[in-house]
């Protein structure tokens, strides 16, 4: 066993944040890009024909900020879609001369019976460029200097108009959200791009019968986890304040909107370990050891949040981290000793079971009394087998009908039966039994990526397919969604630079301070879309007895293997599959 070690310390809770790094006030919304590592070459701008060029251009390409494009000249984007259903595409503006102020304009598209898909539903945003680093080492510890650094295409910003220097690319996110009312029928219109002068790219969209569900309806199992206290310190604003929770609702409903199913609750401080230095971590829940021995529980706090993120959208699962965490280190407020206490306990222990067992009796009858009992996990991270049979057992003793969410590196199909909500490392695999047991069950089958995989992390520098890859995987493997560790876990300067000490850039991730939306995020969305509409369709040749159809669509799944992204572009797969997905 052991030896439990009894740190004694004083906590300091940062309740407020001196600077606000979030740029997103409207008096205070752009922000300036780091220098550009990579020379421009002068050459190339000096041989363009026209010195402002405006085209369409792949949106799973991110396009180098100095580089001229090399693309074939495109004025008019034409585009399927369903109802529902958001679509997006890029357009380009490179100059060899100064634009001092770029911008856009939208009207409504029309089509041929006099219906509108409205500008409101319609929106060009400009793409800005962060600095990244390389894969390298994946997970070892990194230096800015250990591996080449370049500024790529990400943020997509909240700014009306921008300024482009000479030489210089700017990219523009165009996207259109097709309500699911909209007429079927191709809706035609033009978009202006102000730079020095007016250039009018031309869209025809073709809105489809089909029709998406809205996003918190749609059947993947979207788990990003949240992280609140870096919304408190990028904005300047106290932890856990009226301004924080004010501030923290659109980042929450911008996770909802992507249908997202699962809240992110820490029920003790830094339930992954004290190592996240830059991270707070803390708990929504406050321990304490009374004065007498016993135990007390605050779970005011707690309760506050978990409502507030419903109200936000999120409200199909509570997951509580963490009964195990990667140190052992647990913490509680001692009256008798006027401190906080850190202790290390291994699971099965007097200690921890001395720790654990009165909180989670507890816990049960709270959640139990608001209603929350049979929607709330505890969710454990990677963690051995031997310490996973430990808490199981124990969640057991106290309420057999505990749930637990595990997300691993090592398969245990003898936890199967244990496992409520299973997420395993995209290069791991479940049993394809208990897959199909897990399935009828309603249980969730998910996988997730980190920085041990090459591919299919979000990373910044990644080739935006394959963010979209990530959907098309699960719908493949037959697995119901998907997990990742960072919806918002920024570092020190997120807007401008995504590199950090650990792990490849971006790992930290996903939108930014604003909040701003990312390439990397409206493609994941792009890839559930494209899972939802794959279940709809499969579904709908069964039903029929269209059994050629569904042979077509099965051939096309059995196409997304990650061992092929090794050898061939994760675009060139996946465009090929999305014209067929749009051929029905």
């Amino acid at each position: 066993m052991k030896k439990v070690i009894f740190i004694v310390f004083f906590l300091v809770r940062i309740n407020s944040y001196a600077q606000n790094l979030s740029y997103s006030n409207p008096d205070n919304n752009y922000y300036q890009e780091l220098p550009n590592p990579t020379a421009t070459i002068i050459e190339g701008w000096q041989l363009l024909s026209n010195d402002v060029n405006v085209s369409f251009a792949d949106d799973n390409v991110r396009y180098d900020k100095e580089k001229v494009p090399d693309i074939p000249l495109v004025f008019t984007w034409e585009a399927k879609v369903w109802k529902g259903e958001k679509i997006h595409t890029q357009i380009l503006v490179w100059s060899n001369t100064e634009i001092p102020e770029l911008s856009c304009e939208i009207g409504d598209l029309h089509n041929k019976d006099g219906h509108r898909l409205k500008s409101e539903d319609i929106e060009a945003a400009f793409v800005r460029y962060v600095m990244a680093d390389e894969y390298g080492g994946g997970c070892n510890r990194r230096e800015p200097s250990d591996y080449d650094s370049s500024l790529v295409a990400d943020p997509i910003d909240i700014i009306k108009s921008i300024p482009v220097c000479t030489n210089t690319v700017q990219p523009i996110w165009l996207s259109i959200k097709v309500p699911r009312g909209q007429q079927a029928g191709t809706y035609e219109g033009t978009i202006i791009i102000n730079a020095l002068r007016e250039y009018k790219l031309d869209i025809s969209i073709n809105v489809l019968e089909h029709v998406l569900s809205p996003p918190r309806q749609w059947k993947f199992d979207l788990d990003i986890w949240q992280h609140p206290s870096r919304i408190a310190r990028i904005h300047g604003v106290g932890l856990w304040s009226k301004e924080h929770f004010e501030l923290m609702r659109p980042y929450f409903t911008l996770l909802a909107n992507a249908g997202q199913k699962v809240i992110t609750a820490n029920i003790i401080e830094k339930p992954w370990n004290r190592k996240h230095k830059l991270f707070e971590d803390p708990s929504l829940i406050k321990w304490i050891k009374k004065n007498d021995g016993n135990w007390e529980y605050d779970y005011s706090l707690f309760d506050q949040y978990i409502s507030f993120l419903m109200d936000c959208g999120i409200n199909q699962r509570i997951n509580c981290y963490s009964m195990i965490n990667w140190d052992l280190y647990f913490t509680y407020y001692d009256e008798a000793l006027e401190n906080e206490i850190t202790f290390q306990a291994e699971p099965g222990t007097t200690e921890y079971k001395q720790y654990w067992i009165p909180m989670l009796k507890d816990f049960t009858e709270h959640l139990k009394t608001k209603g929350w009992f049979d929607i709330t996990t505890i969710a454990i991270d990677e963690r051995p087998l031997k310490s996973l049979q430990v808490v199981i057992s124990l969640l057991k003793q106290i309420d057999s009908s505990w749930k637990v969410s595990l997300a691993a590196d090592s398969y245990h199909p003898e936890l199967e039966n244990d496992i409520y909500d299973y997420c395993l490392a995209s290069y791991l695999y479940f049993d394809e039994d208990f897959l199909l047991i897990r399935k009828k069950e309603n249980k969730p089958a998910t996988f997730y990526t980190a920085c041990k995989e090459k591919h299919l992390a979000p990373y910044t520098f990644s080739s935006p397919a394959e963010c979209t890859w990530l959907g098309w995987l699960a719908a493949k493997r037959g697995y119901t969604g998907y997990l990742f560790w960072a919806f918002n876990k920024w570092n020190e300067n997120p807007l401008i630079d995504s590199r950090y000490k650990y792990w490849p850039s971006g790992t930290c991730y996903l939108i930014y301070p604003g909040p701003r939306t990312s390439i990397r995020f409206e493609k994941i969305i792009e890839g559930i879309q494209d899972f939802e509409k794959i279940k709809i369709l499969r579904e709908e040749f069964i039903n029929k007895g269209e059994i050629e159809k569904l042979k077509r669509m099965d051939k096309v799944l059995k196409e997304f293997e990650i061992n092929r992204l090794d050898s061939i572009p994760a675009s060139e797969i996946l465009v090929k599959a999305k014209m067929q997905l749009n051929s029905y």
